[in-house]
Parts: structure tokens; C-alpha cells; sequence
């Protein structure tokens, strides 16, 4: 009797071990499932600033005799820029790291762009010109946006695998932590990049 009542115990204590592990297991997926969805979100708005760069440069080159190497400055980081794919289910942080500085090169060349547009009164006073300012400085803060829920989005991930007993479900299942995004060196400084200063 006593080995029965033993032997229901330890088949008790297996199932329970059982569910919950497939319960963690489930929650692991489903958390990593909202990360690429975030990550999706990410690549969007990244996408969508590379397509303004784009249609900025055409309207640059069909409007102004423009300084001819900043032009291709920028063109040749938005192709670095948008040639850098990540699979948000493996994110480490040098990809990430790789992935934000082609972005931070893309950046600098926007910036060295616009400054430039002081010298064309005639561009900036174009209504498409005004325009692609305009959608730039919304998708500017579109990616600060996608980049802190996809921050937000992995801290809760990696709370999940880290703490007790999710870190021993997480163990065995395979699961490890996810890089973030880091904070880009000076970002404590607001970038001097005034769109104000070239609608006027």
C-alpha cells in the first residue's frame, strides 16, 4: 500500500512538473513571438526612413546642383543601412551593435544633408522638399518609439528566462536572454539637426 500511495506521489509530482513546464515552455514562445513582432516594428519604421532618404536624394538631385559627395555619402550608408538583416529570433548585441551603427552612419549623413540646405533657399521653399522634412521628423520619432517597445518588450522576455523557476525551464527548453538596443554614444545630447530652421 505504501509503494502505491509513493508511486502516486512521484506521478503526481512528474505531471505537475510536466504542465508547468509546458506552461513555461508556452509563455517562453509566446514572449519571443512579441519580440520579432516588435523587432517587425523596428525594421518597419527603419524601412520607412530609408524610403524618405531616398525620395530626399531624387528631389536634391532633380532640384539643385548639389555638393555631389555628401549626396553619395548618404546614399552609400542608406545601402549599408538597409543591407543588414537580423533574425529577431537569434539578436545578439553585436548584431545589434553592427545593425545601430550602419543607422548612426546614416544618421550623420542626414545631418550633413540638411545642414547643407542653408546654401539652397530655392530647394527648401519646395513644397515636396517641405513635405519629406516634415515625414522625416515624424518617422525620426517613430523609431525612438519601435526601439523602446522592442527594449520594452525583451526586459520582460528576459525576466521571464532569468528569474527563478523560469530560469530552470528556460534552461533546459533552450532559451537564453536577448540583446536590446543600447543607448548611442552622446545621445544624452540632443542631435543640433533643426527641421524648425528649414521651413522658414
Amino acid at each position: 500500500m505504501r509503494s502505491i500511495t509513493t508511486i502516486g506521489v512521484v506521478v503526481g509530482l512528474l505531471a505537475l512538473l510536466l504542465i508547468g513546464g509546458c506552461n513555461y515552455n508556452n509563455n517562453f514562445v509566446r514572449a519571443e513571438e512579441d519580440i520579432k513582432q516588435k523587432w517587425s516594428d523596428v525594421e518597419t519604421q527603419y524601412q520607412r526612413r530609408a524610403d524618405l532618404i531616398g525620395n530626399l536624394v531624387k528631389t536634391v538631385e532633380g532640384s539643385a546642383n548639389f555638393e555631389r559627395s555628401t549626396l553619395e555619402s548618404v546614399v552609400n550608408a542608406r545601402a549599408r543601412a538597409t543591407s543588414i538583416n537580423i533574425d529577431p529570433s537569434n539578436i545578439t548585441a553585436d548584431q545589434l551593435a553592427e545593425f545601430q551603427a550602419a543607422q548612426g552612419q546614416l544618421s550623420q549623413g542626414l545631418g550633413r544633408l540638411l545642414a547643407n540646405f542653408e546654401a539652397y533657399p530655392e530647394l527648401r521653399s519646395t513644397q515636396g522638399f517641405r513635405d519629406l522634412m516634415t515625414q522625416l521628423e515624424g518617422t525620426e520619432n517613430r523609431i525612438a518609439t519601435a526601439r523602446r517597445n522592442f527594449n520594452e518588450e525583451v526586459t520582460k522576455y528576459n525576466k521571464k528566462v532569468r528569474v527563478f523557476p523560469g530560469s530552470l525551464f528556460a534552461s533546459v527548453f533552450g532559451f537564453d536572454t536577448h540583446a536590446q538596443f543600447e543607448s548611442d554614444e552622446g545621445s544624452d545630447q540632443a542631435p543640433e539637426v533643426n527641421f524648425d530652421s528649414l521651413n522658414d
